[in-house]
């Protein structure tokens, strides 16, 4: 089988199939499991990582929103 020849929705499916093959066991699977999958990174990338390398917003420095700072009570 020629990884980069499957159709995306096929390489989901193997990926997927030999994932669960690979969780139930067989060892065999693990490196197909693994293979499979980097595909999918490569063609759909990490969420993951795309997730913690996404910028957060910026704000300008006068414009951010100040808190309700609790007063401090001596009692």
């Amino acid at each position: 089988m020629e990884i980069q020849e499957l159709q995306d929705e096929e390489l989901m499916t193997q990926a997927r199939e030999w994932r669960l093959r690979a969780l139930r066991g067989e060892k065999e699977a693990r490196g197909m499991a693994h293979e499979l999958e980097r595909e999918v990174r490569r063609r759909f990338g990490n969420p993951k990582i795309d997730a913690q390398h996404s910028l957060k917003k910026v704000h300008q420095l006068g414009a951010l929103p100040e808190g309700h700072r609790q007063r401090w009570r001596p009692w």
